[in-house]
């Protein structure tokens, strides 16, 4: 197959993104610190991409309070995430996170000014269905964790929407490099107010060569390379193969967490209903242009 090559790098973009949630139990940190380092690190990859390349780094000043809010709902995503992750499991916190598209169902057509799809909202209940059903018994940590876990979606919601508008005037790189500076001085802000302690920062050597990997690895290599594998295999292909990104972290989960040991059938039932619709809406949201490429 002559794109073999960038289907296997896809996968491995994607393995690297479910690696993220894994991460976010192996640190030994609060969520916001994780976060504040996350986008720092990822920053500072960003801009020697930029420099590398000789982007421009001007926005439009009509551009730049869009980009600063924006950059704050990632980073309360992220923190939100982690922090739903480190009080239950990983696999808990990617199939919450998978409601973001119930959230995309009625963002778009706010934002984009496109269509309400009837379709869309269909499986996004679907979803909904899933993480109720493994739900409806929490109680204590699981079920704020659950809480939080769909608050990290509705801002994911927000960001992926908020950001394809941007897009179509804004480059990526200089997009999301922008952003993510703009999430970190948020939460330094927010950490010089509220006084936290100086040892909260202190990293074992452990942690600091898994947060270099989740910012330089999982987040700034993978998506300088994600915005050109789109260009050469295609926007469904790509968004398609995405939705793998719950399976791969459930099988992480298992092997290095042992979140097998934890999980009852209800999880899996609801896995598989979560994941089986967001694969069936992806198929069938489709354009004749898409399959082509």
């Amino acid at each position: 197959m002559p794109r073999l090559k960038e289907f296997l790098l896809l996968h491995g973009i994607i393995f690297l993104w479910g690696f993220t949630g894994i991460i976010g139990k192996l640190l030994h940190q609060e969520s916001f610190i994780i976060v504040w380092y996350r986008v720092f690190i990822a920053s500072l990859g960003l801009l020697a991409y930029l420099w590398f390349t000789k982007s421009r780094f001007s926005v439009k000043r009509t551009h730049i309070l869009p980009v600063v809010l924006v950059g704050i709902v990632v980073a309360l995503h992220w923190i939100t995430f982690y922090y739903a992750i480190q009080i239950s499991t990983a696999s808990l916190g990617i199939l919450c996170l998978a409601t973001t598209t119930v959230h995309v169902v009625w963002l778009e057509p706010l934002i984009m000014k496109t269509a309400f799809q009837w379709k869309k909202l269909f499986f996004s209940l679907m979803v909904v269905a899933g993480v109720a059903f493994i739900a409806r018994d929490f109680k204590g940590d699981v079920l704020l964790a659950t809480g939080i876990g769909l608050l990290s979606a509705l801002l994911a919601g927000i960001f992926s929407v908020s950001n394809a508008k941007l897009s179509q005037t804004i480059p990526a790189p200089i997009l999301s490099f922008y952003e993510l500076t703009t999430g970190w001085v948020g939460i330094s802000l927010y950490l010089l107010i509220t006084q936290v302690p100086a040892k909260m920062f202190y990293l074992s050597w452990s942690d600091l060569w898994w947060l270099l990997f989740l910012g330089l690895v999982c987040t700034s290599f993978a998506f300088i390379v994600a915005i050109n594998l789109v260009k050469k295999l295609g926007a469904y292909t790509v968004s398609l193969t995405i939705n793998l990104e719950p399976i791969y972290t459930m099988i992480l989960a298992v092997v290095l967490l042992n979140e097998h040991k934890i999980l009852s059938i209800e999880f899996y039932v609801s896995a598989f209903l979560i994941i089986g619709a967001l694969l069936l809406n992806a198929w069938l949201s489709r354009t004749p242009k898409e399959i082509i490429s």
